[in-house]
């Protein structure tokens, strides 16, 4: 197994924008976006935010919900976004966001949509309970081209990290649902609009932290996640996983936060390089002391030659 400690790559200018970092993506034009979800314990807005990796500066793009995620669109500067209980369209050069699909999880208290996947024009993407307590959260699939969601379930607790592999016909999508400690996978049917019965590809419920975000290494033979540590702790971790053996293969540390959110892998110093987003969510007056970076972005080195896929989304036609 292969351990490396990554250094920190941005430090947040503000604490609100350390509070809950997630989603870390390339773009087209070079920048990594990200989003901080919400700016503080009770804030109910957040923002994307544009990284520029040769210069180190960090633009701020407000959005008036909480955005659980973002992908650059075939706009420029447009980004696809879920926040609160809708899907909008968020133009970061103007400030304009416009909502084109709403009543996510309808009829559900105490939802909110968390994270998402772009996969060959569809979007998928699942909602939190945030008591973590029910399971009523909604998993969504928008088809390339639609604006009508498809349910795919309505069990989630936390639904986080998603990649999809491709394999002849058949898409199998890898899942998790922070709160039960499992990596699971399933095939799935974008014409049917259904998933097949999941099984666990790794199974944390042995230990005390949580799986958060994930990719897929560029060869799909193995995947990397973020651990999310909500303990009493000084150093956090992303793993890799291979997908077929369950075993670790390597881990790349975050001292100062060990609450790490999402991983990502990007191209710099022309090497391949694994950025990790952090938080400082739940965090107590005396263990944040104990972490000088949290809610940090970190990088760390890798073996990797080649990228994983970063697609942008394509608007359908009839949204103007």
């Amino acid at each position: 197994m292969i351990t490396r400690e990554a250094t920190v790559l941005l430090t947040p200018e503000s604490e609100d924008l350390r509070f809950l970092p997630e989603g870390p993506y390339r773009n087209p034009n070079g920048l990594l976006s990200w989003v901080s979800i919400q700016h503080g314990k009770d804030s109910v807005v957040g923002a994307v935010n544009l990284l520029d990796l040769d210069t180190g500066k960090n633009t701020t793009c407000h959005h008036p919900g909480r955005p659980g995620f973002a992908f650059p669109t075939d706009r420029e500067g447009v980004f696809v976004v879920g926040a609160e209980h809708s899907l909008w369209l968020f133009d970061t050069k103007s400030g304009e966001s416009k909502a084109f699909v709403d009543g996510v999880d309808a009829g559900v208290d105490g939802t909110v949509i968390n994270d998402g996947l772009c996969y060959d024009g569809h979007l998928i993407f699942g909602c939190k309970d945030f008591a973590f307590e029910d399971h009523k959260g909604g998993l969504y699939l928008l088809r390339r081209g639609e604006t009508e969601l498809v349910q795919l379930d309505n069990t989630q607790l936390c639904s986080n990290g998603k990649f999809i592999v491709a394999d002849g016909d058949k898409r199998t999508l890898f899942d998790i649902d922070t709160p039960t400690q499992k990596i699971t996978a399933c095939e799935i049917d974008f014409a049917a609009g259904n998933r097949g019965e999941q099984r666990t590809i790794v199974d944390l419920t042995d230990g005390e932290v949580y799986p958060d975000g994930m990719i897929a290494t560029p060869d799909e033979k193995s995947l990397i996640v973020a651990i999310f540590n909500p303990h009493d702790a000084t150093v956090g971790e992303a793993r890799q996983y291979g997908i077929a053996s369950g075993e670790l293969e390597a881990v790349w540390h975050t001292p100062g936060s060990p609450r790490v959110t999402c991983p990502q892998l990007i191209e710099h110093d022309g090497k391949i390089k694994l950025v990790l987003t952090t938080a400082d969510e739940g965090m107590d007056s005396d263990l944040r002391a104990k972490n000088p970076n949290a809610g940090c972005l970190f990088v760390g080195e890798t073996d990797f030659t080649s990228l994983n896929d970063n697609p942008v989304w394509p608007v359908p036609a009839e949204i103007s």
